[in-house]
């Protein structure tokens, strides 16, 4: 397995990647000490397969085509993030 540099690694991403892409795989170092590793992922373990092979993930079944139209609300209604902080701060209480 060959090594990089972090810096050259960070001026060449994009040539790296499509290495890794083909199969390659690289210890990348800082100041020649090895920090990570970058590898292509395995075949079977596709991220979203794997979460629904676990059951945490259910795949959608519908089109989004087919969502109903975003909800309008009345002007000054609060935001769902607005919602949501109220939320929190009352379990904080």
């Amino acid at each position: 397995m060959d090594s990089v540099g972090v810096r050259e690694i960070r001026q060449n991403i994009s040539v790296y990647l499509r290495r890794v892409e083909q199969g390659e795989a690289f210890t990348v170092t800082d100041h020649g000490r090895p920090v990570a590793l970058l590898s292509p992922l395995p075949p079977d373990e596709d991220p979203l397969s794997a979460l629904v092979a676990s059951g945490r993930l259910t795949p959608g079944t519908g089109r989004w085509e087919d969502l109903p139209p975003p909800i309008k609300l009345p002007p000054g209604s609060p935001t769902m993030s607005q919602i949501l902080q109220e939320m929190r701060d009352e379990d904080d209480r």
